[in-house]
């Protein structure tokens, strides 16, 4: 009698097939490459995605050349790094933003990275799968998409929510200020200036974060990567000024908007040492050492040469030229606050952030008004409801470009507008 083989298939991880069809940006460019490639003549202006366009600082070029030709000579070449970071380099970090701004935070609680956008994801390896979670909504959708592809939610409903994920609305109704729950949530998203809708937190507003995480033990996951564009002297830049963050948040700091890393990769994630978890029996662990643990096992560290670059932002020159990048940027989103508002939409942010929040006219849904835009203006933004279910009536647009194309596509709008 001959035996019967099962062959078996090697298994994937079905939490990915819990996302949404398509993430947002890749939506996005299917729909301009469709547009393109049928019209061809079409000049089409992007400010959609917020990747910079301007040319890196000199000062850290210059640092970068340095660190390449160091390279090319046995006496100063430089292999593996530390996994965390040179000290030098997060020496000059904890001096310039954090301690200057009173913020008690050590070298040694800084980890370089090459990504604000890796870490907010890989963080969640540091975490249990029980933890309740909230984000805002809208929300940057790379929050919640790791969480689903790390088994943390149930399936997504027909308003594009996740089962397990606790969403807090952030609307013009209230400020674009998400209210701090009535419930005890583990895991708390914030990002502050706020990508999308370019809405900033007051410290009275953090404190009252900070406070609840503390009484309740939670974790305040602080996306701070847009704190440069902040000029309001009493908005906060970090969680760190408010008294008690060391022991109840991480934050998330990044080089890629205030000098121009976006394609070069630097950036820097803050663990306290004094920041404590709950293991599964119920003792108390240093988030440090997983996350140190981590970082040694999974990374290999930034390269030398693009540390020196992050480096040189701290000097005299390196704060000059990057505060000029910053002023570019943010006059950008000026031009596009007082051009929009002329042409009759009612616009928030632009003002201490990169990104501007316009609600759609005409009750239009947000992927029609940004199909309306590409096709009568040839501009592209990113859909409000591409951020989660509360930004559904909202469209984003980046001050991430060149001022010709800013000022050539906000002329468009406010040109063809009365045909939207």
């Amino acid at each position: 009698m001959e035996s019967v083989c099962t062959v078996t298939m090697t298994t994937i991880n079905d939490n990915y097939l819990k996302l949404k069809a398509g993430y947002l940006f890749p939506e996005i460019a299917r729909r301009v490459n469709t547009f393109a490639e049928a019209n061809p003549d079409a000049q089409i202006i992007k400010l959609g995605i917020g990747d910079v366009t301007e040319p890196l600082p000199e000062a850290c070029r210059t640092a970068m050349i340095k660190a390449v030709e160091e390279m090319g000579d046995r006496s100063t070449f430089k292999g593996y790094g530390p996994e965390q970071g040179y000290s030098w380099l997060r020496e000059k970090i904890a001096q310039h933003d954090f301690q200057a701004r009173g913020g008690d935070i050590d070298p040694e609680e800084i980890f370089i990275s090459d990504g604000s956008k890796c870490d907010t994801g890989n963080i969640l390896d540091i975490f249990g799968k029980d933890n309740t979670i909230a984000v805002t909504d809208p929300v940057y959708p790379v929050y919640v998409d790791t969480n689903v592809m790390a088994g943390n939610t149930g399936p997504v409903n027909e308003r594009g929510e996740y089962e397990g994920l606790l969403y807090l609305p952030i609307t013009a109704e209230n400020n674009f200020t998400a209210e701090i729950p009535s419930d005890r949530v583990d895991l708390i998203y914030l990002c502050f200036p706020n990508n999308p809708t370019g809405a900033t937190a007051t410290k009275e507003h953090l404190k009252q974060w900070v406070d609840y995480a503390r009484a309740n033990r939670s974790i305040i996951l602080f996306d701070a990567a847009y704190e440069a564009f902040i000029t309001d002297p009493s908005l906060p830049h970090s969680i760190y000024e408010i008294e008690g963050a060391r022991e109840c948040a991480i934050e998330f700091r990044s080089f890629s908007k205030n000098a121009g890393f976006t394609g070069t990769r630097c950036a820097f994630t803050v663990v306290p040492k004094t920041l404590m978890a709950k293991t599964s029996s119920g003792s108390d662990v240093e988030l440090w050492k997983l996350w140190n643990r981590r970082q040694s096992t999974k990374f290999n560290g930034v390269s030398y040469i693009i540390q020196r670059g992050a480096e040189a932002v701290y000097s005299p020159a390196g704060q000059s030229q990057i505060q000029q990048l910053v002023n570019f940027y943010l006059e950008n989103a000026q031009i596009i606050r007082e051009k929009l508002t002329t042409a009759g939409l009612t616009v928030y942010g632009g003002v201490n952030a990169p990104y501007v929040w316009v609600k759609t006219p005409s009750g239009l849904s947000s992927w029609d008004f940004f199909d309306k835009l590409l096709q009568t203006c040839n501009v592209v933004g990113t859909p409000g409801s591409g951020f989660g279910a509360a930004g559904e009536g909202y469209f984003r647009i980046s001050a991430f470009n060149s001022r010709e194309n800013v000022e050539a596509a906000m002329e468009r709008i406010t040109d063809k507008f009365k045909t939207l």
